[in-house]
């Protein structure tokens, strides 16, 4: 015997009988989605997090190992990363928001998408932020 399923089963949301026949057409209640730019936003955003602390790692190693352009070749890792992130976030909010018609599946992960949004300018600024300790560190 099979395990019950996890949610009801949905109730059609309108049958529309077709004149003239035994048929109808009927219109299904689609549960809502998770946004997939919404998670992929706040995946970005937290990777580009954890470049940036490499690039501030590199950045206080210094002279001795390589440090600004290990820093640099990091930073341009954590820029694009953080960038992905904000695009990917403005892209998940406008999906998210989108009104949808009946038939069609409706979009959920708005806190998903500014927080893929958030951690991505994060990423982005502390990157900026590591290159320039990274290059004040070779400098002096």
């Amino acid at each position: 015997m099979p395990p019950p399923p996890r949610e009801a089963v949905r109730p059609p949301k309108r049958v529309d009988p077709i004149p003239g026949t035994p048929f109808g057409v009927v219109h299904l209640d689609v549960p809502p989605v998770t946004s997939g730019l919404a998670v992929g936003s706040l995946v970005t955003g937290i990777a580009s997090i954890l470049v940036s602390l490499l690039v501030f790692c590199f950045g206080f190693t210094g002279p001795n190992y390589g440090g600004a352009w290990a820093a640099g070749a990091f930073t341009v890792l954590g820029a694009l990363g953080g960038t992905a992130a904000i695009v990917a976030g403005v892209l998940a909010r406008r999906q998210i928001a989108r009104p949808a018609p009946p038939p069609a599946v409706r979009f959920t992960g708005r806190g998903l998408a500014v927080a893929g949004l958030s951690c991505g300018a994060a990423g982005l600024l502390l990157s900026l932020l590591g290159l320039a300790v990274a290059l004040v560190v070779q400098l002096t």
